[in-house]
């Protein structure tokens, strides 16, 4: 049966895998407390031309949270942190933790239907946004809540370089809301009530996409956050000589822990930017010789097409994870014949805080033959995986199921749902609702989301495999395929495809590429040219989106 044996496995692989790998820590607080004993003077956040030391760090969150109990945030409140990729989330997220409370992370793209939606569910007391932010959306929302005091702040502080992504920014008014510098300079130098903070308390309410329905809060723990920034760490071999590269968006899970977490475990250097631009990207990561970074796919792909990006460029860059969403083989092989690197798979959810599986650094993960899908790699520490059937039961190496996880980072459940929570996490195991099989030799490969399978004619057809086969073409950048009514095959197959600069090729011979390497039944019966394939936040593409208006 597929269940999976790691610590045999990957004895082979990085140093320490194994035998038992339990956090080190009680909680993310004494995690990065050991960091600031240990390298107090060194950088922990580089933000364009400002620089903050773990030391200082220390001191600005104690402000913060200092200045939240004042206001009457107590131990087990939460707030909601509504900002981009800037120092003062990191604050706030360690300040809140600091008066016993637990922070929950709002997607800056969100709307007033979005962020009302996240901030009731959670019983939200306080909110920390963007002036912009505020200005746009929050304003009209907070009333309607259980919030009581607005935090804002701008992208232009802890920082002076301006330009580039910041061209264009400026101070914004906002009116009943308090501004953060100012309460980090009125705090300053004092520290909240003492909190015990166990392993299995809430760190985190980290919410998923809702592709499924309303949004749910994942409750992750201390202990879920601690055990996976260890997981990069040894997985990958960071330490404090390592800069890490902030190109997954903050708010989620991937930000959360495989840049914020492991930043602060290790002491690296953690560098934000704002927003992502692809030439600015380019040009820190020269200038700031990042060693390690995880995100998207559509990142590396964006990076592969910058003006700026070369060999020299990218040169310090040696350590490549990608999560979050397929990975083309096509796409790792042209990234390393451009900049001499290899882009390692990773595949977790939300409700694995992170990695459940990794390739091992180092390593050139295996393309499955059939479908095309390189493989996500073989679960990470102490972590049991197993391919299971419709009715729950193992499959044996090879077929083709669910994939049910369990381990130190599965999280404890979703915020106020008990439902929810009995049937997603039953026996506290995740039904991820992904659908994969595992090989002989322990590597899991991942064909698709069980809603997003396509039946053409009693046919079925993975997404995935069409796409990976779009990728092939060198003319197209990016690639989307969903299952829309038809009235002869119930379903048919259509592809969405965006075209890299300057391309010119018809869907027609787009439709014939994809007829000379797939079964008839697979083959796109029409294929739509966009600007740009609609993704999240994180670069996931949004099928959902795509099937409902275009359908």
């Amino acid at each position: 049966m597929s269940v999976y044996d790691n610590k045999v496995w990957l004895s082979q692989y990085p140093a320490g895998s194994e035998g038992n790998h339990e956090p080190a820590f009680d909680s993310a607080l004494a995690m990065f407390a050991a960091t600031v004993a240990r390298t107090p003077d060194q950088d922990i956040i580089r933000y364009f031309d400002g620089r903050i030391t773990a030391r200082r760090l220390d001191e600005l969150s104690d402000a913060f949270a200092a200045a939240l109990a004042d206001g009457g945030f107590v131990a087990g409140d939460r707030a909601v942190v509504y900002l981009q990729n800037i120092p003062q989330f990191v604050i706030a997220q360690l300040g809140i933790w600091k008066a016993g409370g637990i922070a929950v992370s709002a997607n800056p793209m969100y709307k007033a239907r979005e962020l009302a939606e996240i901030l009731n569910d959670s019983g939200a007391t306080v909110l920390v946004a963007l002036e912009s932010l505020h200005r746009d959306v929050a304003a009209d929302v907070v009333s309607e809540t259980a919030v009581r005091q607005v935090i804002t702040t701008s992208e232009l502080e802890y920082q002076s370089a301006g330009g580039g992504v910041l061209e264009g920014s400026a101070r914004i008014e906002c009116p009943g809301a308090a501004d953060m510098a100012e309460l980090l300079a009125k705090f300053d130098g004092k520290r909240p009530p003492a909190h015990t903070i166990a392993a299995d308390d809430v760190a985190l309410l980290t919410y998923t996409s809702g592709t499924t329905g309303p949004p749910k809060g994942a409750m992750t723990t201390h202990r879920n956050l601690v055990f996976n920034a260890q997981t990069y760490r040894d997985w990958i071999g960071i330490d404090e000589n390592d800069v890490i590269l902030g190109v997954a968006p903050l708010f989620h899970i991937t930000g959360i822990v495989g840049h914020i977490a492991l930043s602060l475990l290790t002491g690296a250097p953690m560098l934000l930017m704002f927003r992502l631009d692809p030439v600015d990207t380019v040009d820190l990561i020269e200038s700031e010789q990042a060693t390690f970074t995880v995100g998207s796919i559509t990142v590396f792909i964006a990076l592969m097409n910058a003006p700026n990006a070369s060999r020299e460029a990218l040169s310090s860059l040696t350590k490549i994870y990608s999560g979050g969403a397929p990975i083309p083989p096509s796409t790792i092989a042209a990234f390393k014949e451009a900049f001499g690197h290899y882009i390692h798979n990773i595949y977790g959810l939300t409700e694995t805080t992170s990695p459940s599986h990794g390739v091992p650094f180092g390593k050139v993960a295996p393309v499955d033959e059939l479908t095309g899908a390189t493989s996500v790699g073989v679960p990470v520490y102490d972590t049991v995986v197993r391919i299971v059937d419709e009715n729950g039961a193992d499959l044996p190496p090879g077929e083709v199921g669910e994939l049910v996880t369990s381990g130190p980072q599965v999280v404890s459940g979703y915020w106020n749902k008990p439902e929810a929570t009995a049937s997603t996490f039953p026996g506290g195991a995740l039904h991820t609702g992904d659908v994969g099989y595992m090989d002989a030799q322990g590597w899991f490969f991942i064909i698709d989301r069980k809603k997003d399978q396509i039946n053409a004619s009693g046919f079925k057809v993975w997404p995935r495999e069409v796409e990976d086969v779009l990728y092939e073409h060198p003319e197209v950048r990016e690639a989307a395929v969903v299952g829309v009514p038809d009235s002869y095959r119930g379903e048919t197959v259509k592809a969405f495809v965006s075209l890299r600069a300057g391309a010119s090729v018809t869907t027609e011979e787009l439709i014939s590429f994809t007829k000379e390497r797939l079964a008839a039944y697979k083959v796109p019966r029409e294929i739509v040219v966009l600007d740009e394939v609609p993704k999240t936040a994180t670069g996931k593409i949004l099928r959902r989106q795509l099937r409902e208006t275009h359908s």
